[in-house]
């Protein structure tokens, strides 16, 4: 089967490339990279009052990555609505629509993409949202973009300068089947992010997906993406080796709540020995859902899953302790699988 692949960059803070303040950089070289190889989009996160990642604005460096590149797609994945007005997120992304023509994709999502304290500052001087008005300031986003307001909304004659016409793509992303018929009802395209949650996640998710998509009388085809993580070496060896460092930090940041700096791989290996069995069984199985190994081995898997999951689309994930692995992983994928 063939298949797109897209590049999901959370902007990670990466060991020996000096400090935050160069993520930013290494994502537009990194894009530059993906658009040369063949990738078809290439997606930046929000993530807020963080050390390990240094992109809260997607919206600036989508602007900044699509002027430099040429024939990728780049959007959020995403842009998290509960931190933003819906009006305001219509305005950026039309005027980025507007500059850079059939080449900008919105994908938003219900998270906060940051703590508690992040939220607040964020919503100040008002309280933050906790998910509990998405399908509010999605329904707004949605007609502010696509202008279809009844004719006596208050919000109907409101303008989203600098044109009524351009629209991006719209994407709705989820971690489960929780937004699956709300995307399909909504009209949007559909992105999976089994990086986050992989147990126990079953083509279900997509057919409620598509069932809601047609039934409420949506033109086209249902889209759909599955976005995983992957970590593509030479050998399966040393790509367990380099998936050592996240595989680490996610044990730390979803068992522990810690959240601290990226590691080698020789000090997270190192770290993991002296962690309790059920901590070492968690990493264990982060590793078992990784698409990972040697370029053969991780173009057999994601063809199972592009299989499984009935999608032409792939996002991937993927962070190591340094730029040069992580770019020469996309490198590998690339000849795989996209010639």
């Amino acid at each position: 089967m063939t298949f797109k692949l897209t590049v999901v960059d959370q902007s990670p803070v990466q060991l020996g490339t000096g400090g935050p303040e160069l993520a930013p950089h290494l994502s537009a070289q990194l894009a530059q990279a993906c658009d040369q190889l063949g990738y078809h989009r290439y997606w930046l996160a929000e993530h807020h009052n963080s050390n390990s990642f240094a992109g809260p604005c997607p919206e600036v460096l989508i602007s900044h990555i699509a002027s430099i590149t040429k024939n990728i797609r780049v959007g959020s994945g995403g842009v998290m609505l509960a931190n933003h007005n819906p009006y305001k997120v219509a305005e950026q992304f039309r005027m980025l629509e507007t500059l850079f023509p059939g080449r900008i994709d919105l994908g938003i999502g219900r998270a906060p993409g940051g703590d508690g304290i992040a939220s607040q500052a964020l919503a100040y001087p008002y309280k933050p949202t906790h998910g509990e008005r998405y399908a509010e300031q999605t329904q707004l986003l949605s007609s502010f973009l696509r202008g279809d307001f009844p004719t006596n909304h208050a919000f109907n004659d409101l303008k989203v300068m600098p044109s009524d016409e351009p629209c991006p793509e719209l994407w709705m992303l989820g971690t489960s089947g929780g937004s699956a018929a709300f995307a399909g009802q909504m009209g949007f395209s559909m992105s999976l992010g089994l990086f986050i949650s992989p147990d126990d996640q079953t083509i279900a998710i997509m057919d409620e997906y598509k069932n809601a998509y047609r039934q409420s009388g949506h033109d086209g085809t249902p889209r759909t993406m599955i976005t995983i993580s992957a970590l593509c070496a030479p050998t399966r060896e040393e790509a367990l080796y380099l998936a050592a460092p996240q595989a680490y930090w996610k044990v730390m940041a979803f068992r522990h709540g810690m959240r601290n700096p990226w590691l080698s791989p020789e000090e997270a290996i190192n770290k993991l020995k002296q962690l309790p069995v059920s901590d070492q069984s968690y990493y264990q199985s982060l590793i078992n859902s990784v698409a990972l190994g040697s370029p053969q081995e991780c173009a057999s898997q994601l063809e199972q899953i592009s299989e499984y999951w009935q999608t032409d689309e792939i996002g991937l994930v993927t962070v190591t302790h340094d730029f040069e692995s992580r770019k020469r992983s996309f490198e590998l994928l690339a000849k795989a699988l996209l010639g």
